[in-house]
């Protein structure tokens, strides 16, 4: 099991960032979006926490930036039906302290904000995780505020590799940026979640 990664970030995108470990050995982990703002620039020391997935065709590596995040994507993967690629964009759509109000709470429309979960999967996803989440407290992360991203074009981007397409994206993105009043300046996390409550109407 391999449990945290340090060493000097490669580089990093949206879903995904590889590290260079002090042993000349570099990993590739898959990240929800909270994750990517959290990240120093390229070049510099970072540690993740990390979570391997283990597959007849390939290993896949997740890491975030807590321990608190890791649990909630290892308890998320209890429900069935979810797997990691489902629970990373639970995260990353919702962030880990609002899924695990969503399920406590039982908001069926919050967790159906998310790509790919209709009324019957956040149903299943309520029922499986309702009494696997008692012990996580659900806290702000540690750090300062949260760093504002890239913006719109980063956005836009997420989305599509999301599989909207780009006029869509783009639709949804500028609402996002007429509603919130800030334009460019939000986060493009912040951008990215408003937008699919857009497309997801």
């Amino acid at each position: 099991m391999i449990a945290q990664v340090t060493g000097t970030l490669v580089s990093k995108e949206l879903d995904r960032v590889e590290v260079m470990t002090a042993g000349g050995v570099a990993y590739e982990l898959a990240i929800p979006l909270g994750v990517y703002e959290s990240l120093p620039r390229a070049g510099e020391a970072v540690t993740l926490h990390t979570h391997l997935v283990v597959k007849e065709d390939a290993w896949q590596l997740f890491g975030f930036s807590t321990t608190f995040e890791r649990r909630v994507f290892q308890r998320v993967l209890n429900a069935k039906g979810v797997g990691p690629a489902l629970a990373l964009g639970l995260m990353s759509t919702l962030t880990a302290e609002r899924l695990i109000r969503a399920v406590r709470d039982k908001d069926i429309p919050t967790l159906q904000s998310v790509p790919r979960v209709g009324r019957k999967k956040a149903e299943q996803i309520i029922l499986d995780l309702a009494d696997k989440l008692d012990d996580l407290q659900v806290a702000s992360s540690p750090g300062g505020p949260r760093p504002e991203g890239a913006g719109a074009e980063d956005a836009v981007r997420a989305l599509v590799s999301l599989g909207y397409s780009a006029p869509d994206a783009e639709r949804a993105v500028r609402q996002a940026i007429d509603d919130s009043g800030r334009g460019a300046a939000g986060s493009a996390a912040d951008l990215i979640r408003s937008a699919l409550s857009k497309i997801r109407g």
